[in-house]
């Protein structure tokens, strides 16, 4: 059956969802993004997606075609109508369409778009048992890496690196210094003690990693938000990332040098089952 989709203002089978070609996101990347996952037909973390929008929009100049109340309102109908009981709903917001110009166009209406993604096991997904191999390359995205924006074709080559090497995912270094991961938040765990780099605009402000870092540090966990090398962490204790798709999810290897046993480590599980009881707790 054919999922139903949010093309602005109107729902609508996939098959007869369009956006012009003149739309600046197909044109410049000139949009935005967020991606909700569904556990039990609930949205997790929503208001921390919504706030991240509001922001990423306010940093482009950018103007909601919608309130928080009515994108919640799109999530919960598509969420219903499309029968997901876990899986994610991606939404997309560009500046609009418009003859090409570099200049930002003025009083064009924004273009949004939402469809859903069943992805059953998302919860109990099998790799969170045996954990990610991950390489390391050098990070060549642009500077404003704080703003979800739809500019991703690097971290796609980066999948795709990972991908040829045999792994599973990349951490992105820049000046010696892990960033973060192509999708996700990375960090590394030595001496029972929690690194992750701190926000800033070279890495996304993750709302799954702020929801983790709150519970690590309710859990008594220690946290040190500052940079680490790939070096410091191929001799870590542990490591994992963090996502709005992957919640908590082990890293066993960085560059084929195995961590610890080789299997995901007791930090890394224990905050996977905090942060899954705990967000499912507020999932609306």
């Amino acid at each position: 059956m054919s999922r139903t989709v949010f093309v602005n203002g109107e729902y609508l089978p996939e098959e007869e969802a369009k956006v012009s070609i003149f739309d600046r996101g197909f044109l410049f990347a000139d949009g935005v993004y967020e991606v909700t996952s569904v556990i039990g037909g609930k949205l997790l973390d929503f208001a921390g997606h919504a706030k991240r929008l509001a922001r990423s929009l306010s940093e482009l100049e950018m103007d909601s075609p919608v309130t928080e109340d009515e994108l919640l309102a799109i999530h919960r109908e598509l969420v219903s109508v499309n029968e997901i009981d876990e899986g994610l709903v991606y939404l997309q917001i560009t500046r609009g369409a418009a003859d090409r110009d570099f200049a930002y166009p003025k009083d064009t209406a924004p273009t949004i778009v939402l469809f859903t993604q069943a992805k059953p096991g998302l919860r109990d997904n099998p790799a969170a048992s045996v954990g990610l191999k991950v390489i390391s390359i050098e990070d060549q995205r642009w500077a404003r890496r704080d703003i979800k924006t739809v500019q991703l074709l690097y971290p796609s080559m980066g999948k795709m690196a990972a991908k040829k090497a045999g792994a599973d995912d990349a951490w992105l270094v820049e000046d010696g210094h892990v960033t973060e991961g192509t999708s996700n938040n990375a960090y590394i765990v030595k001496g029972g003690k929690i690194i992750t780099r701190e926000l800033s605009s070279d890495i996304l402000h993750g709302i799954t990693r702020a929801a983790v870092l709150r519970f690590a540090k309710e859990a008594q966990m220690v946290v040190e938000e500052r940079p680490f090398t790939i070096e410091e962490a191929k001799q870590a204790d542990e490591a994992f990332i963090t996502s709005a798709s992957t919640f908590v999810m082990p890293v066993v290897s960085i560059d084929e040098t195995p961590l610890g046993d080789g299997a995901p480590g007791p930090v890394a599980r224990r905050l996977r089952e905090i942060y899954l009881d705990e967000s499912l707790k507020t999932a609306i």
